[in-house]
């Protein structure tokens, strides 16, 4: 017929054009932008059953059939590079406002050790405060709020500070949590507290008035000395018998819990260590000083060593 070309050049092309849309991806197309004939229909259907390119996965991958994958994005693994360990974030007031907070000093502390703390609020339900454990290699206590009397079977002592008793739900969940997956616990101040009563302990609601002696460890401007008992985890944590810590908490371990053995002391006898009585428990190290505010860092170069 006139004008439409030689008939073996024209298959040719239509054979080539119908390879080159099957490679691309573009079966609906023809080289030079022409429509399909009805007869590249048939082949057009069967071109968009074959099987996806498989690559790269990048966003810009041509893909025959969009339908026949579900992209799903690769998100980078920002904490791979140093083991993550949960520290507990309480809530505090903030210019009118409920804020979830974590001191710098555990930041710039567990940073140094190696680690990579990621803050879990308190406020969350306990069912995933301790799920959130699932990501970690490690739990830190932090220092806080008093623990609310209720949780120990004690009446509230007039001198009782302020208490959160969902952040104490919060904690006692994640001890559980922790220990059931054998995971180090570093607890600091509030956090021997907290791990003394969620073992079944009791505590001095205020030491000056329930236990006077002549340290005064509500102090923040004074250290004291504690004396660490020889072969404990602790001494070989810290390296040392002995030790000068910072001091302030006006609460203290009253009746050790079952599962605890007490491992450092102030002067006047009150409990300021203590770390699981059967070793096969596991790296916990309990301590009632704030080791994140003093320029020796072996509490967390240790538990850095847990974590690993």
């Amino acid at each position: 017929m006139p004008g439409t070309g030689l008939p073996g050049t024209r298959l040719r092309l239509a054979r080539r054009g119908r390879h080159l849309a099957a490679r691309d991806g573009r079966a609906g197309r023809r080289p030079g932008g022409s429509r399909r004939s009805p007869g590249d229909r048939h082949d057009h259907r069967r071109e968009r059953r074959a099987e996806p390119v498989r690559g790269s996965g990048g966003l810009g991958e041509r893909q025959q059939s969009p339908l026949s994958l579900v992209w799903r994005p690769r998100v980078p693994n920002v904490v791979s590079a140093a083991p993550a360990v949960a520290v507990t974030a309480p809530r505090r007031l903030v210019d009118g406002r409920d804020r979830v907070t974590l001191n710098t000093a555990y930041v710039r502390a567990l940073e140094s050790a190696g680690l990579v703390p990621l803050a879990v609020p308190t406020m969350l339900a306990p069912d995933r405060a301790s799920a959130a454990l699932a990501a970690v290699r490690g739990l830190v206590l932090t220092g806080g709020e008093d623990v609310a009397p209720d949780r120990y079977g004690a009446a509230p002592h007039p001198r009782l500070g302020d208490v959160d008793p969902v952040r104490d739900a919060a904690e006692l969940a994640r001890i559980t949590a922790a220990r059931s997956r054998r995971l180090p616990i570093l607890a600091i101040c509030r956090g021997i507290q907290i791990l003394n009563v969620a073992l079944g302990g009791t505590l001095y609601q205020d030491l000056d008035s329930e236990r006077p002696g002549p340290v005064l460890h509500s102090d923040e401007t004074r250290h004291h000395a504690v004396r660490v008992e020889a072969g404990s985890l602790l001494e070989k944590t810290l390296g040392t018998r002995s030790a000068t810590v910072n001091s302030r908490h006006h609460q203290a371990i009253r009746d050790l819990a079952p599962g605890l053995k007490a491992v450092a002391w102030a002067d006047d006898g009150v409990i300021e260590g203590a770390e699981p009585a059967n070793t096969n428990e596991g790296w916990i190290v309990a301590v009632q000083w704030h080791p994140e505010d003093l320029t020796e860092r072996a509490l967390f170069d240790g538990f850095a060593r847990a974590v690993a």
